[in-house]
């Protein structure tokens, strides 16, 4: 009886001793939803070599830019003037202040709404597909083929016209 009583004691002295070498992880809570990735390890093995790095540089040399090389660079005092000018050109000053103002007021309601949206625990998924079946309409409405192509460029033709007010 002895001898059990000295294994038992054995056993959980033995267990009291493996807790304590087992460490234990400190998790600070995160506001994330992104899953916890460990740190990366770094090696020589994910180095650009140097033959990679005189590549990118080659390539960064043969940039093409889209302008012309017509065109003058903007002189800030020009742009000034042109806007003071526009300023005031215009009729009905407060209009365009209070629809700025509302401009500015939609799109922070907007950012709100998006928001509330997203915390949602589903309904960010159901909206990208929705996203994604709107997308997939609009494509095969109006991209896909050449007639509704040619549809959908008379359409944003008359649009300008409509927002210019020539028609």
């Amino acid at each position: 009886m002895a001898a059990t009583v000295y294994a038992a004691a054995a056993t959980s002295s033995m267990a009291t001793t493996t807790a304590t070498l087992i460490p234990t992880v400190n998790r600070t809570t995160r506001c994330s939803a992104l899953p916890y990735l460990p740190p990366r390890l770094s090696s020589n093995s994910l180095r650009p070599s140097i033959k990679q790095v005189s590549a990118s540089r080659r390539v960064s040399l043969l940039q093409i830019r889209a302008s012309s090389e017509e065109s003058a660079p903007v002189d800030a005092g020009e742009l000034f003037t042109d806007l003071k000018a526009r300023w005031d050109a215009l009729e009905n000053k407060s209009t365009v202040v209070l629809y700025g103002g509302g401009a500015i007021v939609a799109v922070w309601l907007s950012s709100i709404v998006v928001g509330a949206i997203n915390s949602v625990p589903l309904l960010p998924k159901i909206m990208e597909l929705v996203g994604l079946g709107y997308t997939g309409w609009f494509v095969y409405r109006y991209l896909l083929f050449k007639s509704s192509r040619k549809e959908l460029a008379t359409d944003i033709e008359a649009l300008k016209k409509k927002i210019a007010g020539s028609e």
